[in-house]
């Protein structure tokens, strides 16, 4: 990956929906060239796909929740299960492997603190293997982008 494709990728965070011609104008191509860019960087699996940024409230899940959760024991079993299990719940728009006292960050979408409540009883609790679960609610957002660094 070259920096014009790092171009191109730069220009599609900031508007997904920009024509090819404003794409290759932005980025300095012709649009031919720019076409051909983007759809290799589609078929190498570096642009995963496309999607939109809905407001949240007005959809009708304000509140963003971090849970960490540390698993009882770290088995093969154990870690799959839980795995495979967060992969299913639409709530969970975030997982990732932590280091530190915790396994894993959870980020959770929801209505309320009740649809919460209801979350980790029908949802987290059921899945087993889990030693604790630390919640942390946010009530403001100061930055948000999908709009990755300049590199280099």
């Amino acid at each position: 990956m070259d920096r014009k494709d790092r171009q191109i990728i730069r220009a599609l965070q900031e508007n997904g929906r920009m024509t090819n011609q404003e794409l290759a104008d932005k980025v300095g191509l012709s649009p031919s060239p720019c076409l051909r860019r983007l759809r290799a960087l589609e078929k190498s699996g570096v642009i995963r796909g496309y999607s939109v940024e809905v407001d949240r409230e007005a959809y009708g899940l304000p509140v963003t929740v971090f849970v960490r959760v540390k698993l009882d024991k770290h088995t093969e079993d154990t870690v799959s299960n839980f795995e495979a299990k967060v992969r299913k719940i639409e709530n969970i728009v975030e997982c990732h492997v932590m280091t530190g006292q915790s396994d894993y960050l959870l980020k959770v979408v929801i209505a309320d603190l009740a649809s919460y409540e209801i979350f980790v009883r029908k949802n987290l609790h059921p899945i087993g293997g889990i030693a604790s679960i630390d919640t942390s609610f946010a009530y403001g957002e100061v930055k948000k982008t999908a709009v990755l660094p300049k590199v280099g």
